[in-house]
């Protein structure tokens, strides 16, 4: 049998220095040396488990983007996959081929071949490419349409799958239902789960990457089932159907816990609930791994790294204005420093942090806690939005009385924050004088490292598309949206910011004192180095992070 260097050697993954290198490495480390190659960098985790497949005279299989046969992942049970970490991938020449990261586990495939009744030829994969697959294709969509079909099969009145949803038994149908449509849509990376009731059946949607995906519809009968479940879980009125409510709920999964943020809406064909994920490790970013530039990031570490003035965070909706606030206030909370939060509603819980809940119901306003908070020596203030006269008053008083202020607004972009400020009725001298930066933001879809496919574009092209390129210039290499395996067939995985970054100068309070507009801001705000939202999608494209179509979809 050949050692694990020789082939790594003779497949040329690494050269004789490395392997020398490595092995003076391997005697301090007191590790073995597939181990202490892929710790020191030298090979990837992927490369060393293709060697160690080599070296037993196995096969190794790429799942990202090797094409799964679902018809051979329906012949094992999902339990038996998860238990033993294995994944039938496909059937050739009546043998069930199943990838494992553990090839010497025998317990496992005399389990599989029991169960599938085969013939079975184990081949190797890396352990987190299986346990995504796993995720991926051991999918509780089959679950669902099984429970769908059952309550279709049933003879029951809604009133009684209305009480069912109020049972507490976790093998109840319903209770399964809903676990499985939240449990699904985690796994998908799902920022949002839509159920919608329609005049014939009830629709669950997943907002995967900032798009809608249709991915259920089950029986109408259930609709009054799966409501009143999510109402209890979320302590929301079940008896109440004609007027919007609010809640919060917390599942478990994969042993991390993840909030849900709860809305139901009236609607003609009854009531409809989104739910919203939170997922908490989102709080705990790192402005490096937010997509700023390096020039836009430099602009707003000089903004927060300041003991007082304001911040704003602007955008539409949906434009991780949140996230970027959140992970500032990680690069600035201390131990030495008092962080104190006004949220509507408190999305994330971060530890070391006052986060105050406004409850208009009990007379706590933006406003009112605002007032309140400053009263309780605090030195970086969250709000989380500017919504009137009152609080962006107080706001601003707070960032000139010796308080680093951070908030958001809506507003298209940097530029038109400021006369925003000014439309809400402050006072321009005041606004110059608190008014630190303001970020504009936007989130396009990440293309799939996987599968985008680089191509070079007309002029035509990019003159339509208004990509910065003028004739005697060299084309650029964009990237374009493909489709595989591990990107759902979509081309995009994952979302990354555009920003716009505006440091308030002299000349800006100038404008501002002025009243001028947010035209005549911006052109300054671009003359003193301000990179627009769209020339930064512009730097991204070129980057080959996303596309030219994303660009034009979130940028205007």
């Amino acid at each position: 049998m050949k050692q694990l260097g020789e082939i790594l050697l003779d497949g040329g993954v690494i050269t004789q220095a490395q392997l020398l290198t490595a092995l003076d490495e391997q005697s301090t480390r007191g590790t073995s040396l597939g181990r202490t190659l892929v710790d020191t960098g030298v090979v990837s985790e992927a490369q060393l488990t293709a060697a160690l497949a080599t070296q037993v005279g196995m096969e190794f299989i790429d799942l990202e983007d090797y094409a799964v046969d679902r018809a051979a992942v329906a012949r094992v049970p999902a339990a038996l996959c998860r238990r033993h970490d294995v994944l039938p991938i496909a059937v050739k020449d009546g043998v069930l081929v199943v990838a494992t990261s553990n090839p010497g586990n025998v317990v496992a495939v005399d389990d599989v071949r029991a169960m599938a009744g085969m013939t079975v030829r184990p081949v190797v994969a890396t352990h987190d490419d299986l346990l995504r697959a796993i995720d991926r294709y051991c999918r509780a969509d089959g679950e669902m349409e099984d429970l769908s079909s059952a309550f279709e099969v049933l003879q029951v009145v809604e009133e009684d799958l209305a009480r069912a949803g109020a049972v507490a038994d976790s093998e109840a149908p319903i209770v399964r239902f809903v676990n499985l449509l939240v449990t699904q849509a985690i796994t998908d990376r799902a920022s949002d789960i839509h159920i919608e009731p329609t005049e014939h059946h009830l629709r669950v949607r997943y907002r995967i990457d900032g798009v809608l995906h249709e991915t259920q519809r089950a029986p109408k009968q259930i609709q009054s089932g799966v409501v009143s479940r999510i109402k209890i879980l979320a302590d929301i009125d079940i008896a109440e159907r004609r007027k919007p409510q609010d809640g919060r709920m917390s599942v478990t999964h994969n042993g991390r816990k993840v909030d849900l943020r709860v809305a139901t809406l009236p609607t003609v064909w009854g009531e409809k609930i989104v739910l919203r994920i939170l997922d908490n490790s989102t709080a705990s970013l790192d402005l490096r791994e937010l997509s700023f530039t390096d020039g836009n990031l430099a602009a707003y570490r000089r903004s927060y790294a300041k003991p007082y003035g304001m911040i704003l965070v602007t955008g539409p909706t949906g434009s991780g204005k949140s996230t970027t606030l959140y992970a500032t206030v990680n690069a600035v909370s201390r131990p030495e420093i008092n962080v104190i939060t006004v949220e509507d509603p408190v999305e994330y819980r971060l530890p070391g942090i006052n986060q105050v809940q406004v409850n208009p119901k009990a007379g706590l306003t933006f406003a009112g806690a605002l007032r309140s908070i400053l009263r309780s020596d605090p030195d970086v203030v969250l709000l989380g939005e500017i919504r009137d006269h009152e609080t962006a008053q107080i706001s601003v008083e707070a960032a000139l009385t010796g308080h680093l202020v951070l908030s958001t607004l809506h507003t298209n972009d940097a530029p038109s924050a400021v006369t925003r400020l000014v439309e809400m009725g402050i006072e321009p001298f005041l606004v110059g004088s608190a008014l630190d930066a303001v970020v504009a933001q936007r989130l396009a879809r990440r293309l799939c490292a996987k599968c985008k496919q680089p191509y070079a574009p007309t002029p035509a092209e990019l003159a339509a598309a208004g990509f910065p390129w003028a004739p005697g210039e060299d084309l650029p290499v964009l990237h374009r949206a493909v489709g595989c395996v591990s990107c759902s067939k979509t081309g995009y995985r994952g979302r990354l910011a555009v920003h716009e970054v505006m440091q308030v100068t002299e000349a800006i309070e100038r404008h501002v004192v002025a009243r001028s507009s947010s035209a005549e801001i911006a052109r300054t705000a671009r003359a003193e180095g301000m990179v627009p939202l769209r020339q930064d999608g512009w730097d991204k494209v070129t980057a080959g992070l996303t596309s030219v179509e994303e660009v034009l979809r979130v940028v205007a």
